[in-house]
């Protein structure tokens, strides 16, 4: 069978319209997923300088706990006497002193803090840090 050697692949112009039909789905689906709220523990940490507050030199654990008072480890929501267990195992699996990072909502009260500071230091964690969010200043001069 012989082909015909005048053959072309494209006999007409290059057509825009199906890439700009694609272009314009694709930013649909991205716009309507921005709008899906994101997993995780709703808080809203405290406002602070970070240019002035230590940051840890040893491994970390963290945990976070809401406005609700609800303990959170590793993303899970946890009762107390599980955090304790589950600190002690991260105590007896690390060789060097741990450092607690709570990531706590700024309505969660000082009481609260402490005694989560406590159940860490039973539990042979001797540092605990809060995390906080960094100050946003506004660029207007200060008198």
């Amino acid at each position: 069978m012989k082909f015909p050697r005048s053959a072309k692949i494209l006999r007409s112009y290059f057509d825009v319209a199906p890439f700009a039909a694609v272009f314009f789905l694709v930013l649909i689906f991205i716009m309507v997923g921005a709008l899906i709220p994101t997993a995780g523990i709703p808080l809203e940490p405290p406002a602070a300088n970070n240019d002035r507050l230590p940051g840890p030199d040893n491994p970390t654990v963290a945990m976070a706990v809401d406005a609700g008072g609800n303990l959170y480890y590793e993303n899970l929501m946890v009762s107390e006497r599980v955090l304790v267990n589950n600190l002690m195992v991260a105590t007896n699996a690390v060789h060097t002193p741990l450092t607690l990072i709570i990531h706590a909502d700024k309505s969660v009260s000082c009481e609260t803090l402490v005694h989560l500071s406590l159940l860490a230091r039973d539990c042979g964690i001797t540092n605990t840090l809060i995390a906080t969010l960094h100050r946003v200043e506004s660029a207007s001069p200060k008198p």
